[in-house]
This record gives C-alpha cells, sequence and structure tokens, in this order.
C-alpha cells in the first residue's frame, strides 16, 4: 500500500473494531441497518471512498477502494453491502448524466443521504430486457409505474436511479435510467426482506405509483439505459467482489486460530495433514482472488473496462468465497455450526456472492460469449 492507501486503510480499521465488529452479530439477528454508524462514517467522508472530489467525495481509485471494502468486509459483509451500495446510484449519474445532475445527487451524499438502484424485478432479476416498470412521457415530465424487488438500501434511502422501459418493443434497448426522489408522490416500499445472510444489509421492494417526475431527471439520452449499467458493471465488478476478500480473510484467521488450539489425538488439529490441507487451500483461494481482484482494478485504475474481464472477477471471488467459509466450516466441526462462532454467520453472509448482481450461470454466458466473438 501507499502511505495514503495505508493511512485510509487503517483509520476505517479502527472504527470499525471500535463501533461496527462489538454489534454485528446483534445487527444480524435482529437484520437491521445501523443507520448512525453509517452517518458517523459519512461524516469521516468514508461513504462516498470512490465518487470523485468535485461531487463531494473522496476520489479513491479502484484498487484503493478495493482496500478499503475489503475492511468493511472482514468487520460486517451486510453493512459492508449496504455501505458500498449507497452511492452506487450516483455511478450512473457521473457516467452518462449531466453535471448538474450529478451535483444534484452529490448534495444528498453530502448530507448523510443515501441511494439506491432500482434495478431488478420479479421476473427480470438478470435479465433487464424483461424490464415492466414504464416510463411514459408526459409533457416536460415522466410517470413511472412499476415494482422493483430486492432493492439493497431501498427503505433507508432518500434518492432512487430507476430503471424503466420507455419504449417497450425494443425490449433491453428501450430501457432508460431516472433520478426518482423518495419523497415523490407514489413512491412507497414495500416488505423488508428475511434473508438468510447480510442481514444488516437492508433490502426491501420499491413500489413507483404514477410517481411523476420531471424530464430533465432523465439520466442520459432516452433508452440509453441498458447501455450505461453495461459500462457501469464492468467498472465496479473488482469494487464490488472486494468485500468478499474480507470475509475469506476472516474465515481463514478463525479457522487457523481455532485449529491451533483445538486438540485431538493429543496435538492441535492444525497438526493434522487433513486439516493442513484445508487450510492451505483456504489461503490459496484467498490469494488468488485478492490477485483477480487488484489485478481488475489496476486495469481500471489504466482506463481499461472489459466487461468479461469483470464477470471472470465475479464468478471467480463469488465461488471462491463460498468454498473458503465452507472449509473452515468444516474445520471447526459441530462448533462451526453454532452461532456462538461467527463461521455460521461468515458462511451465510458469503452464500449470496454467486447470486447476486448477475448469477455465476450469466457470468459465464460472458465470458463465453465474448470468447466466441474473440476467436
Amino acid at each position: 500500500m501507499t502511505e495514503e492507501q495505508r493511512t485510509l486503510v487503517y483509520l476505517l480499521r479502527d472504527f470499525l473494531k471500535k463501533e461496527v465488529m462489538p454489534h454485528a452479530a446483534e445487527w444480524d439477528e435482529k437484520g437491521e441497518f445501523p443507520l448512525e454508524v453509517y452517518k458517523q462514517l459519512a461524516e469521516l467522508g468514508f461513504n462516498a471512498i470512490d465518487v470523485p472530489e468535485e461531487y463531494g467525495g473522496l476520489g479513491c481509485d479502484a484498487l484503493t477502494t478495493c482496500l478499503l471494502r475489503q475492511e468493511l468486509g472482514y468487520a460486517e459483509a451486510g453493512f459492508a453491502v449496504s455501505f458500498a451500495a449507497a452511492t452506487f446510484g450516483i455511478k450512473p449519474v457521473i457516467l452518462a448524466g449531466t453535471r448538474e445532475q450529478a451535483m444534484y445527487y452529490s448534495e444528498h451524499l453530502a448530507h448523510g443521504g443515501i441511494c439506491a438502484n432500482c434495478l431488478t424485478e420479479p421476473q427480470s432479476g438478470s435479465d433487464l430486457a424483461l424490464t415492466r416498470t414504464t416510463a411514459v412521457r408526459d409533457g416536460d415530465d415522466y410517470i413511472i409505474n412499476g415494482t422493483k424487488c430486492f432493492i439493497t438500501n431501498g427503505a433507508v434511502a432518500n434518492i432512487y436511479t430507476v430503471a424503466a422501459s420507455t419504449d417497450p418493443s425494443k425490449r433491453g434497448d428501450g430501457i432508460s435510467l431516472f433520478i426518482v426522489e423518495r419523497d415523490r408522490p407514489g413512491v412507497s416500499v414495500g416488505k423488508h426482506e428475511n434473508k438468510m445472510g447480510i442481514r444488516a444489509s437492508n433490502t426491501t421492494d420499491v413500489v413507483f405509483e404514477d410517481v411523476r417526475v420531471p424530464a430533465k431527471n432523465l439520466i442520459g439520452p432516452e433508452n440509453s439505459g441498458f447501455e450505461t449499467l453495461k459500462q457501469l458493471l464492468a467498472h465496479s465488478r473488482p469494487t464490488g467482489m472486494a468485500v468478499a476478500l474480507g470475509i475469506m480473510d476472516r474465515a481463514v484467521e478463525i479457522a487457523t486460530r481455532y485449529a491451533k488450539e483445538r486438540m485431538t489425538f493429543g496435538k492441535p488439529i492444525a497438526k493434522q495433514q487433513m486439516i493442513k490441507q484445508k487450510l492451505a487451500d483456504m489461503q490459496i483461494l484467498t490469494q488468488t482472488s485478492k490477485g483477480q481482484v487488484f489485478y481488475n482494478a489496476s486495469l481500471l485504475d489504466h482506463g481499461i473496462r472489459d466487461a468479461a474481464l469483470g464477470a471472470v472477477t465475479k464468478a471467480f471471488v463469488s465461488e471462491n468465497v463460498v468454498k473458503v467459509t465452507d472449509m473452515a466450516l468444516q474445520v471447526l466441526g459441530g462448533y462451526g455450526y453454532m452461532k456462538d462462532y461467527p463461521i455460521e454467520k461468515l458462511y451465510r453472509d458469503a452464500r449470496i456472492y454467486p447470486i447476486f448482481e448477475g448469477t455465476s450461470e450469466i457470468q459465464r454466458i460472458v465470458i463465453a460469449g465474448d470468447l466466441v466473438h474473440q476467436f
């Protein structure tokens, strides 16, 4: 790490040890997002680490962002997911919107606000072309109708970036993106999802019923949303997977410490060959995952956006975090299955990674399609 990176990482690590890790089990049990803790980190500037300085953020590059999100994942994965997503909505605006839109969005974030991307619908998780939420032009406004599901920060956000169909006949090529404020008439929040893992991350439905937004809230040209989101995902893959690195680091640490203390047949299980193999395999998967994430992030910092490489990173790391936490639980045996030890929670938190933000199956379609196109 550079000196600047080290300073940021250590500052964040110290905060997380004091204000997050002691409460993680309680938040997990209640399925509760700690809004006040988020606001404390926002006051330190960490809520907008990868937002450009001109829009009120720290302006960190992709590699530094990954290092910081790795720390968040080590401390509490659910909180880390919501924390990272709290500024995700401004990314399409910076990528394809106007400076005025980005400044307007950043004002919300500067005061500790939270945003959310409203993309997923019950029938269109990985296939955005099936979006049924509509935005119909009405004079100088658009009227939005539809229901979004599994929205991270749905109930705590005060501003949304919404994908809606402005030309259903064009399927994916008819998708547009809009800025929609939470307090607009017709916007409501549905049920809070009772999830298996990342339970400190707020996840809800968001419903739009005849929501009128001005045409100036359209992000980029009409029907350009799908292309904007593809560019966004290519840029966000490594930073999105960085939280999983922290989960793996902690799983390796817990399993190793336990293996050194747990005695069987007169010696610590860390000296048993089968346990040594598991610990070594866990470390191999963790370190190669870091290599993939940091390599992908470094390319982004050099201006290279490769959607297929992002898909490789997403599939590789998301599957490895499940393998590592599963092996860690096996090392702890029956104790690993109990809530008295954090491995049980880490496993639950890890299991979402091959599913959300594009399933592993979808990533393989992207990767194979790129290969066929190249050769």
